[in-house]
């Protein structure tokens, strides 16, 4: 029996990445299409967040029957308890990456993104990459020293947040009223992602060390 759990551990851990894959293919596809005004990709990354919606709930149900069946303490329960938190974060990240494709399909033909932005949309899409590859290669290593990484290109992408706020909010701004509503959505969207990012890292921490920080 004890051979069969540790094995319902490694599965729930295993999939936990896989989910994390699959939301980093999608921020990736769902920010370029953001940036190119692609609708077919749009569609893609929107009819594909189902796919992480239902491995991440088959997660669940998976982690709940061990939860019932095998009552874990200590290190084990940490193990299914942060998994069930880990993966309401991933499967809301697929949610925002699905937001930002959904911008782009929303103001189709024209870009969603106001003139003067473009640079910064740019940054925040590729830190928001970044940052997805960095929480696949926490979970599948549970190497600690990334979460340093991840915690900076979050404070990074922050600061570009910011930026676009000051921007819209600006006198120089020329953009309409729906340029800001866009530009801020947006910007919001991007810088959620990396904050669950940021709380998928806190919670591999207290796996590894029993700590929450």
């Amino acid at each position: 029996m004890r051979e069969v759990f540790q094995q319902e551990l490694r599965e729930v851990q295993t999939r936990l990445a896989e989910i994390a894959e699959l939301v980093e293919s999608a921020i990736q596809r769902g920010t370029k299409a953001f940036q190119e005004s692609d609708v077919a990709l749009a569609e893609a990354v929107i009819e594909d967040d189902l796919r992480i919606d239902t491995l991440a709930t088959s997660l669940d149900e998976l982690a709940i029957t061990i939860l019932a069946r095998q009552q874990p303490v200590a290190k084990d329960l940490r193990i299914i308890v942060s998994a069930l938190r880990i993966s309401a974060s991933l499967e809301r990240m697929g949610d925002i990456a699905e937001h930002i494709a959904q911008l782009a399909r929303y103001r189709f033909p024209e870009s969603v993104i106001p003139k003067g932005l473009g640079k910064i949309f740019r940054e925040m899409g590729e830190l928001d990459v970044q940052v997805a590859a960095n929480v696949v290669t926490l979970l599948r290593t549970e190497d600690l020293l990334i979460i340093e990484d991840i915690r900076n290109t979050d404070d990074r992408i922050d600061e570009l947040h910011a930026k676009v706020f000051e921007k819209v909010l600006s006198d120089t701004f020329k953009g309409e009223v729906t340029n800001v509503v866009d530009a801020t959505l947006a910007s919001r969207y991007h810088e959620r992602f990396a904050d669950h990012a940021v709380s998928i890292a806190k919670k591999v921490q207290y796996l590894a060390t029993g700590e929450y920080s």
